[in-house]
């Protein structure tokens, strides 16, 4: 059965809680936005989707999406996939594009935004974002795969025992002293990177 060119969709929030008093919110989203939620969660794999759509539920991020149920084919759903990104395995690592990093290695991983990591502290001419950028321009920056809950590439990267001391000394360009001792306190060698289109 071909989707209908509007879809009636019950959004709700997920948020923990004992009791939640949220309202329930009404939309009529056309079959690529519905489905862009579903892809967040699943990939581009029209099977999976179409599991989804049969279901009538999805909860992406803090909200839970509820339809009545859908019965659309893989030939429905291909369609609709093609405009969503594809991985590329081939594309480079650009610095300017990067979003965000996270830290693995040490006690926990440590997660970074280029907002909160660019912030410079009082009289430093350089932030620590900057710092990491370095960092990254001298090691290996390996291609994973295409995050579309993020709707970003992910990227890794592996410290040599140099640049991880390296990034230790400067985690004291950042200006939170919490995050700095996180950093310092911590043996992070391994590196992920979401990058924008």
């Amino acid at each position: 059965m071909a989707l209908p060119d509007s879809i009636p969709v019950k959004i709700s929030s997920e948020a923990a809680g004992f009791i939640s008093m949220t309202p329930v919110v009404r939309q009529q989203l056309s079959p690529a936005q519905l489905i862009e939620n579903i892809v967040r969660v699943t990939g581009k794999d029209p099977e999976r989707v179409g599991e989804i759509l049969r279901q009538g539920t999805v909860v992406q991020g803090a909200s839970r999406f509820r339809w009545e149920p859908l019965e659309a084919s893989a030939e429905d759903i291909t369609p609709v996939l093609t405009g969503f990104p594809d991985p590329q395995p081939n594309r480079p690592f650009n610095p300017a594009r990067c979003l965000r990093v996270r830290l693995s290695g040490g006690r926990a991983p440590l997660e970074l935004d280029r907002a909160a990591a660019s912030r410079k502290r009082l009289f430093r001419r350089r932030s620590f974002w900057q710092a990491l950028l370095e960092t990254i321009a001298r090691v290996p920056v390996c291609y994973q795969h295409y995050s579309y809950g993020d709707q970003a590439d992910v990227y890794v990267a592996d410290l040599d025992p140099e640049s991880a001391q390296q990034l230790w000394i400067e985690a004291n360009l950042l200006p939170y002293p919490s995050l700095a001792a996180a950093l310092q306190g911590g043996a992070y060698r391994r590196l992920e990177l979401w990058g924008e289109r």
